[in-house]
């Protein structure tokens, strides 16, 4: 088997139709086979699949398992020399994967790949980035980012001036859609079970860099991202779950000191990103302006109580998470 395509799925029926339908219709040369790995899906996402995609091998696990743990399911029953992971929220162009495979064989040296991602108007997604650290974050976090035109040491959560239009090497690939060598995959043993939504598959692809294989960037491999579906109904939820695994990341590759930096630098980020929009909120209130600021006030009261060397041991965090999460979801 050439490629494995591992979707995840996640009550997911009204996006996984089109995904799975420009696979079919779009790939023409290559051997592949499709993985659903459903998170206990309640919509009928299952039986849509099976009745309308028999080709399709679906694995069921009966419970939401994040991100990593879910995709680790469809990694390990792959026979594919490539893995691609991708989301069910993704449009894939024709032909794409056909191109994938012939840059893949190209470069025996990478361990992973790449590909241009686009929003649904046709506008570029970022996809490709720089490993985050504290320097970097801190950037980003200041409104910085211009600086790095003078200078790459002023690079932050992306690189600059690069539209993703040219091969190149990058640290990272948005886990929308990202590909690996399947026996390189398989022999780090998937995705860290720790991180259940974000940064998972920027900690994949520090230990492919690790190992000793680039990622290389494919700018001719081209698919859509609609956008997650299931973070947009719980969006508090789901951003305080992306804080948690900052600190898991960072506390696993900076160690303590760079967990407890992380946090200084959060703060910084979520409090200049409050004031800025609790002024806008002054002038042009909406209802998504005070949704946002709920947002910053839920996350910035959340840092300001937790520690998170002892979050990241013992999985101890503030009691407020659970009332402000229940209303907000």
């Amino acid at each position: 088997m050439k490629l494995s395509i591992v979707v995840i799925c996640w009550n997911d029926l009204k996006v996984i139709s089109d995904c799975l339908g420009s696979i079919v219709n779009g790939t023409h040369s290559i051997e592949y086979e499709i993985l659903v790995s459903d998170n206990g899906s309640t919509d009928g996402s299952v039986e849509f699949i099976r009745q309308n995609y028999p080709m399709v091998r679906v694995i069921e696990n009966h419970a939401n398992l994040g991100f990593a743990k879910g995709n680790n399911a469809g990694i390990q029953a792959s026979t594919g020399e490539y893995v691609l992971i991708l989301n069910p929220d993704t449009i894939i162009h024709d032909g794409a994967l056909d191109m994938w495979m012939e840059f893949a064989d190209r470069h025996p040296e990478a361990g992973a790949f790449g590909c241009r991602v686009l929003n649904p108007d046709g506008s570029y997604q970022v996809s490709g980035r720089p490993f985050p650290t504290n320097w970097r974050e801190g950037i980003a976090a200041l409104y910085l980012r211009p600086l790095a035109y003078l200078s790459d040491v002023f690079i932050s959560d992306a690189y600059t001036g690069w539209k993703g239009d040219t091969e190149r090497s990058i640290d990272w690939q948005c886990g929308c859609c990202v590909m690996f060598r399947g026996e390189l995959l398989k022999g780090m043993g998937g995705f860290d079970e720790q991180f259940f939504y974000h940064f998972e598959e920027t900690d994949l692809c520090l230990r492919v860099w690790k190992a000793g294989y680039p990622i290389v960037y494919a700018p001719a491999v081209t698919i859509i991202h609609l956008g997650s579906q299931s973070v947009g109904r719980f969006p508090i939820k789901f951003e305080i779950e992306k804080h948690r695994n900052r600190f898991r990341y960072f506390y696993k590759h900076y160690g303590a000191r760079g967990a407890r930096r992380c946090r200084q630098v959060l703060l910084t980020w979520l409090g200049i990103r409050w004031l800025g929009y609790t002024m806008k909120a002054m002038f042009t209130p909406t209802d998504a302006i005070e949704k946002r600021l709920e947002m910053y006030r839920v996350c910035l009261q959340w840092n300001k109580r937790i520690d998170p060397v002892c979050f990241v041991k013992s999985g101890k965090e503030p009691d407020l998470i659970t009332t402000n999460l229940t209303q907000s979801a």
